[in-house]
C-alpha cells in the first residue's frame, strides 16, 4: 500500500491553524473577542481567494498570500462590500499580524511577507467626538424611574455607564462580585487586553448601586462572580445589543417630551463614555488619570478628546493670554488728505 504524501509545509491551513492556538490563544492570550476579530478578518480572505482566484481554503499556500493578492482583496472589500477605510486597515492588520507570525515560522518567505508588511493603511476620517451635555446626562439618567425592577436597572445602569467611562462590552461583562462595597465603593472592570482597572464611584452613583445590589436577588446556580450584575429575562446576560436598545428606548421618551435635547446627537452607549471624559477634561482633570478610567494604555489615545474640547483651549488661551495687540485704529476715513492722496494713485 502506497503511503499517503506528507501534507506541504507550505499550506496555508497549518499555519492559521497553529497562529490562532498557539500564537494567538496561547502565546499571546488573546481574549475571545479578540481572536473572533481575527477570525471573521481570515474567513473573509479565504473566500476571497475562493471565489476571486479559485484557491479553495485547503489548497491555499502561504505563497500565495502575496502583495498583488492582498491589494486586490482590500479592494474588493471597499468596492464590492463597502467597507470603511477603518475597517480595511482592521483587516490589513490582521493579515500583516499572520504574515509577521509566518515569517518567523517560514523565512524562506521573508522577502514576500516584507512586501505585504510594506502595504499602507488609509487615511480614516477624524472620528466624531459629539457628546452630551452635563444637563442633557442629568436628563437622561433621570428618565428611567424607579417603578420596576426594570427601570431601576436602566437607572443603574447608565449612571455606572457615565460614572465609570466603562465600554459597553465590559458594562455586559460586569458581575456582582465586581462590585467592592468598601468605602469608597469601587468596580472592578475587566478590560482588552485581560487587564483590570480599578475605579471608584461617586457618592450619588454608590448609593444607587447599593441599594440596587440590596434588591437584587442572587442566582441560585450561580457564585457571585459568575451572577451578571445586569440581566435581562430568565438570570441571561445583558448583551451589547440589550445596552443598546435600552438606551435607544430612553432617549426617544427623552426627545419625545424635548424634541431639542441632545439635538443633532446619535446617542449611543460609547456616547456616555465619551461625555466622561470630555466633562472631566473640562473641570481640568489631568490626562493621566482620565487615561486610567477609560482603560487606555497610551495617553496619546486620551489626548484625542483634549484636542475635540474648543471650550477648554479657549479657556486655557485666555488664562495664559497677555494683551500684546494695539488698540483701535483711528478713524483713517475722517483724514480727508489721506483720501485724496489714495484716490490720486488710481488711473
Amino acid at each position: 500500500m502506497t503511503p499517503r504524501p506528507a501534507p506541504s509545509p507550505d499550506l496555508a491551513g497549518r499555519w492559521l491553524a497553529r497562529f490562532f492556538t498557539s500564537y494567538l490563544a496561547g502565546e499571546r492570550a488573546a481574549s475571545p473577542r479578540t481572536v473572533a476579530s481575527y477570525r471573521d478578518a481570515i474567513k473573509l480572505l479565504l473566500t476571497w481567494f475562493k471565489d476571486a482566484e479559485h484557491i479553495p481554503p485547503e489548497k491555499l499556500r502561504l505563497a500565495d498570500i502575496d502583495r498583488a493578492r492582498i491589494l486586490r482583496f482590500l479592494d474588493w472589500l471597499e468596492t464590492e462590500r463597502n467597507c470603511t477605510a477603518a475597517t480595511r486597515n482592521q483587516r490589513l492588520a490582521v493579515i500583516k499580524s499572520f504574515c509577521r507570525y509566518t515569517a518567523v515560522e517560514q523565512p524562506d518567505h521573508l522577502d514576500q511577507v516584507t512586501l505585504v508588511l510594506a502595504i499602507r493603511q488609509k487615511k480614516t476620517p477624524a472620528p466624531d467626538l459629539g457628546y452630551l451635555t452635563g444637563q442633557e446626562v442629568k436628563t437622561l439618567l433621570a428618565e428611567p424611574g424607579t417603578a420596576s425592577p426594570r427601570a431601576v436597572r436602566d437607572t443603574v445602569l447608565l449612571a455606572l455607564a457615565y460614572d465609570t467611562a466603562a465600554r459597553v462590552q465590559e458594562l455586559c461583562d460586569l458581575n456582582i462580585a465586581d462590585i467592592r462595597r468598601a468605602s469608597p465603593m469601587t468596580v472592578v472592570i475587566h478590560g482588552k487586553g485581560s487587564k483590570i482597572r480599578y475605579v471608584p464611584l461617586m457618592s450619588p452613583t454608590t448609593e444607587l448601586v447599593g441599594s440596587y445590589l440590596d434588591h437584587l436577588g442572587t442566582h441560585p446556580g450561580l457564585s457571585a462572580d459568575a451572577d451578571p450584575l445586569f440581566r435581562g429575562p430568565n438570570y441571561s446576560r445583558l448583551t451589547r445589543s440589550g445596552i443598546a436598545k435600552l438606551l435607544a428606548r430612553h432617549v426617544r421618551a427623552v426627545r419625545a417630551r424635548d424634541p431639542g435635547w441632545a439635538a443633532g446627537l446619535t446617542v449611543t452607549p460609547h456616547m456616555l463614555r465619551r461625555s466622561r471624559a470630555m466633562h472631566l477634561i473640562q473641570a481640568g482633570v489631568n490626562l493621566i488619570y482620565i487615561r486610567d478610567l477609560l482603560g487606555h494604555a497610551d495617553v496619546s489615545t486620551t489626548e484625542i478628546y483634549a484636542r475635540a474640547d474648543a471650550e477648554a483651549k479657549r479657556k486655557a488661551i485666555e488664562e495664559a493670554y497677555e494683551p500684546l495687540t494695539p488698540g483701535a485704529l483711528p478713524d483713517w476715513t475722517s483724514d480727508a488728505s489721506l483720501i485724496g492722496w489714495l484716490d490720486s494713485l488710481g488711473p
